[in-house]
């Protein structure tokens, strides 16, 4: 998952080749809120190596990603970790032959990211040609939903339709993407330097691979200690999730503009119960902040719970630990400014997240506000469950959505008011 503030390196199939690249995707400044590309100006910058790249981002500050928050650690990274991953390398010229596949569940998701970045490319770059395909042929964003939509006789014909388009378009779409990318120059010795490391990281990468059947050093021949010593971190681990589903309460993460809060909730029944108290949430900045919290367990809503004499015991010795699973994670950060754009611009797994956290906190604030402003029959419901619920025989939200961005803002800010900052 890409977080707010990353910069992104990505590969780009063309026709002159695989080319190497970095994305920054939506960051704010200040009031402002910008998305680019490493480029200048007019002109997107694309190298034909990771180990150029490595060498450019090394020796280059006149770039147009060179305000970004990130920039700086960008740089100091080795050349390895510029190398982009799976989700990140994008065929471009192999669009139309994609689109000609039966709709399979990982053609579409990778025709899906592909029309993505060259959306935005687009957008960014302000490539008319590309903008007009899109907003010409609104079709295009079926494949968001993944393969609901190809099912059935109405389905095939619809990725047919798509496949068409495409074949249509696509050489005016990689004919704009030729004429922005622009190869920088390079210092010679920064390459060479850059592609040692490589070299370096694949050979540390095959020396940890473990020997085949017929090596000496194969997983299965390797030493008691070692196993028993695995056996420990093993049993640790699941020892500290049992200690959590054991009592009933889950560690949550909450993502906001002012930082990082760490949290405890519960269910009773299906009644959410936070640490807490008359409806305002504790959120803490560290685990150490939490545990200090938690040894003294008074002046809270958990601390009625017959199991959290079991986690003030914990906190006590501090033998506790805060292992947040990923549906425990809730970002509530620049999704009002990804409303203003679409349902197509929000991430639907962080919305649909954001709405239960929302949802519980009001609940167990006693609160009706998220509940009515989330209903089916109001704008920003409308918005919400078409982007967690996509269908395209439904009427899709039209814009402009200045209104359901505000009301967003809204509910988040009543929410980030409940969350009362400890530690």
């Amino acid at each position: 998952m890409i977080m707010a503030g990353d910069i992104v390196p990505i590969e780009l199939g063309l026709t002159e080749g695989n080319l190497f690249t970095l994305w920054a995707p939506r960051w704010r400044e200040g009031d402002d809120e910008w998305e680019a590309f490493l480029g200048l100006d007019e002109d997107l910058y694309a190298l034909d190596s990771v180990a150029e790249l490595a060498a450019f981002v090394r020796g280059d500050d006149d770039n147009d990603l060179a305000d970004h928050p990130a920039w700086e650690t960008i740089k100091q990274l080795q050349a390895d970790e510029l190398v982009p991953d799976d989700r990140h390398s994008y065929d471009l010229v192999g669009v139309p032959e994609l689109a000609a596949e039966d709709p399979r569940a990982e053609v579409v998701a990778e025709l899906e990211d592909a029309l993505e970045i060259v959306r935005i490319i687009g957008e960014v770059c302000e490539l008319a040609p590309i903008t007009k395909v899109f907003t010409g042929n609104p079709i295009l964003g079926a494949v968001t939903v993944g393969t609901d939509n190809f099912a059935g006789r109405d389905g095939v014909d619809l990725w047919v339709r798509i496949g068409r388009i495409i074949a249509k378009n696509w050489d005016d779409v990689l004919d704009a993407l030729d004429e922005v990318i622009s190869r920088p120059k390079v210092d010679a010795a920064a390459v060479e330097e850059a592609e040692e490391e490589l070299a370096a990281a694949a050979s540390a990468e095959d020396e940890d691979e473990p020997e085949d059947e017929d090596g000496v050093d194969s997983i299965d021949d390797e030493d008691e200690e070692s196993d028993e010593g695995d056996d420990e971190d093993d049993d640790d681990l699941v020892d500290e999730d049992d200690f959590w589903a054991a009592v009933g309460i889950d560690p949550i993460r909450i993502y906001t503009d002012e930082g990082e809060f760490l949290t405890l909730r519960c269910y009773l029944g299906d009644d959410p119960l936070f640490l807490g108290s008359k409806g305002k949430i504790f959120g803490f900045g560290s685990e150490r902040a939490l545990t200090r919290f938690l040894a003294d367990g008074k002046g809270h809503d958990l601390a009625k719970l017959s199991t959290f004499a079991d986690v003030r015991s914990a906190a006590e010795t501090a033998e506790i630990e805060y292992q947040v699973l990923p549906e425990n994670v809730y970002s509530l950060q620049g999704i009002d400014e990804d409303i203003l754009d679409g349902p197509r611009r929000v991430d639907s797994k962080q919305l649909d997240l954001a709405v239960e956290l929302l949802t519980d906190a009001a609940d167990y604030a006693g609160i009706d506000t998220v509940g009515e402003e989330l209903a089916s029959t109001t704008p920003l419901g409308w918005f919400v469950d078409y982007t967690i619920n996509p269908d395209p025989k439904r009427l899709a939200p039209s814009g402009p959505f200045d209104n359901e961005a505000e009301v967003w803002r809204a509910l988040v800010v009543d929410f980030e008011d409940r969350l009362t900052k400890r530690g």
